[in-house]
């Protein structure tokens, strides 16, 4: 491309602007010249460090592009955490203090490396709205990196800004304690959504511990036809059960999930009896919107969920259609053995569970199935059994025959339970094997997303059709969308103890998207929170080996071949699901470029 060029792509750009400048200028000409050099030698290490250009220092302002918003926004906190060590020895009146913005948006870079455009334009109008040594985000960079930095975003809502025909929706960083938390603590300060609910876990009153997975599958089956309704953003379970045992705050909740109203209760089941009580909290205020307590038989336990669920749907949104409410009334058995044992399995199907816990969960669904042969959900989880042990390296072509078996008799029975379609879809997608790359049986790409999608029109707001939606479109060679699916399922379960297999699920998109820094830092993060993570492991091999860092990669498969000795690259070949046979082959590259036996 000559000087003269120019062309239109998509890019995350920082603007920086010094705090006060002229008058620093006044009072010292030559400290600020030398100290504005200072800062542009370190905007320009940064930059660097995290894959930006700098493309303009005019002034006291500093200009840089990125092919990423997380690389944009990490050299963003790095300049700043910088310029914050160097300034404490410097009276606060003499500090060369910067306000950054950051934008993700269109940008026309011409042939000399410069750029203009909409996209600068706004992350400078950001950069205005900023604190001093603070930094500003779009809505774009807020949604593309939220969970994959150590920093926490405040909603500043919609911002008019100069030459702009439409608001920018503008969130403000926070770093410091907030940024010491996890790094997918949800945000202190995540905007709410007017139907937003938490379901806390029920206290169990029974005074038998043993009866804990009852209470907790009740919680489970309020959530699911609470999710089911379209209205709601339900907050997962796996996010709100690690309040488990805790006297929480009510307005600590809302916050830290990011809803507006809370749901706690208790179950006391004894001998036939059941006795639920629960009540519905505005959790900015901790205004009781409504309480109530049922009382029946086993017998009527599903009567039982949908009266609660009921209750909460006519107390939050008085002109909820009917039709909506008849739509949650799903029972999942006839069966009340089978659905306690169904309960009893849930545990082990938890992301990072151990294989002796998946083992359980087989026998437990497999028992559920003697008692109810056409329990559709037991069914769908035992195929998600038999894809977890393949995906973790020990299942065999037996277990793809009885998980394809298992999603096709769960599709046989239901096609309105998005639960089923979620999970039969992921095991259709997900399950095969092929022999010298022919395949020999699974892979059925097409019959797993028509089960997504149904899924999906369904019920949107539940956290296993999101994350089955961006794993099977992953699979099938779709990796931007599926980002999208697994930033939704973030959001719905921001605190989940099985955060490692989203963020590793989403560092697989980032690989297929070419951006493997990314996934080098998803496999890490996702390593660190699960050690044992097998899936984590083999992330890392493969964005290493990409990046050129082959060294690396074979110390990271070192690790992997630790945890799972048969692993081998023919193996990988037949059983990878992913539908592209060149990507299946570049990866079997690397892994043989890393050690990995063939």
């Amino acid at each position: 491309m000559t000087d003269t060029e120019s062309k239109q792509r998509l890019a995350a750009i920082l603007a920086a602007d010094a705090a006060g400048y002229s008058r620093l200028m006044a009072a010292d000409e030559r400290a600020t010249m030398a100290a504005l050099d200072a800062a542009r030698a370190l905007f320009r290490s940064k930059v660097e460090a995290h894959r930006g250009r700098v493309v303009d220092t005019a002034g006291d302002s500093v200009l840089a592009v990125f092919e990423t918003a997380i690389g944009a926004v990490s050299a963003a906190l790095a300049v700043q955490r910088d310029l914050d060590a160097s300034c404490t020895s410097v009276p606060e009146d003499r500090q060369m203090r910067f306000r950054i913005g950051v934008h993700l948006g269109d940008v026309i870079e011409k042939g000399d490396g410069t750029v203009y455009g909409d996209g600068v334009n706004i992350a400078a109008r950001l950069q205005a709205l900023a604190e001093i040594g603070g930094i500003t985000v779009s809505d774009a960079v807020q949604g593309a990196v939220r969970g994959r930095v150590t920093a926490s975003f405040v909603d500043q809502g919609e911002q008019a800004v100069k030459n702009m025909p439409h608001p920018v929706r503008a969130f403000a960083v926070r770093t410091g304690e907030l940024a010491a938390a996890p790094a997918f603590a949800a945000p202190v300060d995540t905007p709410l959504m007017p139907l937003s609910i938490a379901v806390l876990p029920f206290t169990n009153m029974s005074g038998d511990p043993e009866q804990d997975y009852f209470a907790d599958g009740m919680v489970e089956d309020i959530i699911t036809a609470l999710a089911r309704m379209r209205i709601f953003f339900v907050i997962a379970r796996n996010s709100s059960f690690v309040y488990k045992g805790r006297a929480v705050d009510i307005k600590q909740v809302g916050r830290e999930l990011g809803v507006r109203y809370v749901l706690e209760g208790s179950v006391r089941r004894s001998g036939n009896r059941v006795r639920i009580t629960g009540q519905l909290i505005e959790a900015e205020n901790g205004h009781h919107v409504w309480a109530d307590r049922f009382e029946g038989t086993l017998e009527d336990v599903f009567d039982l969920q949908d009266r609660i669920t009921e209750s909460i749907v006519s107390a939050m949104e008085p002109n909820l259609r009917r039709a909506e409410i008849a739509r949650a009334r799903v029972k999942p058995t006839a069966n009340l053995q089978a659905y306690d044992l169904l309960l009893r399995g849930l545990p082990g199907l938890m992301p990072g569970s151990t294989r002796a816990a998946q083992d359980e969960s087989a026998s437990f669904l497999r028992q559920a199935l003697e008692k109810d042969p056409r329990y559709a959900l037991a069914k769908a989880m035992s195929a998600f059994v038999c894809m977890r042990r393949i995906g973790d390296g020990y299942g065999d072509a037996e277990d793809v025959k009885a998980g394809l078996r298992h999603a096709d008799e769960a599709l046989a029975e239901t096609r309105d339970d998005p639960t089923v379609l979620s999970y039969a879809g992921l095991a259709l997608a997900s399950l095969g094997y092929r022999i010298l790359g022919v395949r020999v049986l699974g892979f059925r790409y097409d019959e797993a997303l028509l089960s997504i999608e149904r899924a999906l029109s369904l019920s949107p707001n539940l956290l296993s059709v999101q994350f089955s939606a961006g794993v099977v479109k992953c699979f099938v060679g779709d990796p931007e969308p599926a980002l999208v699916h697994f930033e939704r399922a973030m959001r719905m379960s921001p605190l989940d103890p099985g955060m490692s297999a989203y963020v590793a699920m989403a560092g697989g998109a980032h690989v297929m998207c070419g951006r493997y820094e990314e996934a080098l830092a998803a496999a890490e993060r996702s390593a660190h929170d699960s050690p044992e993570y097998v899936l984590a492991h083999r992330l890392k091999v493969a964005a290493l080996g990409l990046l050129g860092r082959l060294d690396e990669a074979r110390v990271a498969a070192r690790r992997l071949l630790e945890l799972t000795p048969q692993f081998t690259v023919s193996r990988y070949r037949s059983v990878a699901p992913y539908k592209d046979a060149e990507w299946r082959r570049r990866i079997c590259e690397i892994f043989l470029a890393a050690g990995v036996p063939k």
